[in-house]
């Protein structure tokens, strides 16, 4: 048969639809890197050049004409990657890069979740009770992910999949 309902009832069960994750990331931020065109391209170029294939970016908000560079990259990539990135910041004049290769990256995904307020913030306040810190953000049309310390990768995943309904994880 056929179940007759409103629109916002489909959507709002309908928007997230899984929990994935990835513990094979580490995390690379460049420091204090100068804000000025053409410079994110100087320090991706050789990681490119290198066949390293960088996710995650994100960059801070420039203050005082520097901003810092965040992004995550495969964990077997990890040390190749630092070189590099220290390398070509140095070229481009930043204050320096620290890295870590013990992140995890879980996201929620789902249809058209951009335009539903609240999910993002679900995401953050359901792992803020569970004590885990979120070291960066990502989102798109599709996806909301988090970078969190490896260690936590489980837990993430077993209170988001409570979170949002999703039943057990497997």
């Amino acid at each position: 048969g056929t179940i007759v309902t409103t629109e916002e009832e489909i959507m709002e069960t309908a928007v997230v639809s899984g929990v994935a994750y990835s513990k094979s990331e580490a995390k690379i931020t460049v420091v204090k890197v100068p804000d000025r065109p053409g410079i994110a391209a100087k320090i991706f170029k050789p990681l490119s050049e290198a066949n390293i294939v960088v996710d995650v970016i994100v960059q801070n908000v420039s203050v005082t004409g520097f901003t810092d560079l965040t992004f995550t990259v495969g964990r077997t990539d990890y040390k190749k990657a630092m070189l590099i990135t220290e390398k070509a910041a140095k070229e481009v004049g930043a204050e320096r890069v620290v890295g870590d290769d013990k992140i995890a990256k879980v996201s929620i995904v789902g249809m058209a979740m951009r335009s539903h307020s609240g999910v993002a913030t679900k995401v953050f306040e359901t792992l803020a009770a569970e004590g885990i810190n979120i070291l960066g953000i990502s989102t798109s049309e599709i996806k909301i992910s988090v970078l969190i310390e490896e260690k936590y990768t489980e837990l993430a995943v077993r209170v988001l999949h409570a979170a949002f309904g999703l039943g057990n994880p497997a």
